[in-house]
């Protein structure tokens, strides 16, 4: 408890930190040269460090000579209502400890400026995407409410603020307020606790674009698979999640 606190209160101390001296790094609080993207060197290194090779259907972490053309052993037997994920790295080490600070009710500037580090870093595979448009999974409004702010909207935010696209939050909706789910919790569990919990705009129309949909983490896709089912009534052409990061499933 008292870690817990300690960690809290430096969350405190850094966030008030960025408001007062906006060039100061938002993990570790080294001041930034002139121009530097809320990030200092090192730790934009450990934040986009992802050396291995990815599944395209599931993003999941596979071995150099896997055949993925059919998605990797964690997703070739699942039935996604998405094409495909793209995630930043792994989740683990400083992006993970980064997704957790992210999910507080002070992470909202730190989420954004990620997601702007994310599509700089990344701009040629998410263009790749050909999006039309974003769509972040929304959080219920009670689970909203007591945050402050929903993280995937935020990250979405820096998101298209560097590949102009233009971003709609109100697209789709949490109508069932699912319990939090661990990264340990099991995929028929998973499945379970979110069927049936989005729910795309009336008369929303989607025919033939692409969306990128957008969520901090993805562990077995059950999440995601249900967000792309509720938009998929709307007609896209594609959707392709985008994730910070993919856990490895229990």
């Amino acid at each position: 408890m008292f870690h817990k606190a300690l960690d809290f209160a430096r969350l405190l101390v850094r966030g008030f930190a960025q408001l007062v001296y906006p060039n100061v790094c938002w993990l570790c609080g080294e001041t930034l040269a002139e121009g530097e993207p809320g990030f200092c060197a090192t730790c934009r290194r450990h934040l986009l460090e992802d050396p291995f090779n990815r599944c395209p259907r599931c993003a999941g972490t596979v071995g150099p000579f896997v055949d993925v053309d059919a998605g990797c052993s964690q997703c070739r037997d699942e039935s996604f209502a998405f094409d495909g994920v793209v995630r930043l790295g792994a989740y683990e080490g400083v992006l993970r400890e980064t997704i957790l600070r992210v999910k507080s009710q002070h992470g909202e500037g730190l989420a954004e400026c990620l997601g702007r580090l994310w599509a700089a870093h990344a701009a040629h595979a998410l263009r790749a995407v050909n999006a039309d448009l974003i769509v972040p999974v929304p959080l219920h409004w009670r689970r909203r409410l007591a945050r402050g702010y929903n993280q995937s909207e935020a990250i979405a935010r820096g998101l298209g603020k560097v590949l102009g696209l233009p971003l709609r939050p109100r697209w789709l909706r949490r109508v069932k307020a699912t319990p939090i789910q661990p990264t340990q919790t099991g995929h028929a569990a998973r499945k379970e606790n979110v069927r049936g919990a989005f729910r795309a705009s009336p008369r929303l129309d989607l025919g033939g674009r692409t969306v990128l949909l957008v969520d901090d983490v993805l562990t077995t896709g059950s999440t995601a698979h249900e967000a792309a089912r509720a938009l998929r009534a709307s007609r896209p052409r594609r959707i392709v999640v985008a994730v910070l990061a993919r856990a490895a499933p229990a």
